[in-house]
């Protein structure tokens, strides 16, 4: 099942990052992506940065990383709440 997710979140990425002009078409411009990435192309931009973490987030849960490998990505997080323990 595992797998089989992340293979899901991972097409979802890469078609994010592919498609780009149709994503924009459809669903429009982030304002906060052109404010912040650029006057023109921000959203474009915007897009294929997301598409690419997704993809990542795909691949990490397909090869079975995910607790590991979110473990150590939220740990300065959760180090915090484990002192009184």
């Amino acid at each position: 099942m595992q797998i089989i997710l992340g293979i899901i979140i991972t097409a979802v990425g890469a078609a994010l990052v592919l498609k780009t002009e149709w994503f924009l078409q459809t669903f429009g411009r982030v304002a906060w992506f052109d404010e912040n990435l650029g006057a023109e192309g921000g959203s474009r931009l915007g897009y294929k940065l997301m598409g690419v973490l997704i993809l990542f987030i795909g691949i990490i849960l397909m090869t079975g990383s995910g607790d590991a490998f979110f473990g150590w990505a939220l740990s300065p997080l959760t180090q915090y709440s484990n002192q009184g323990q």
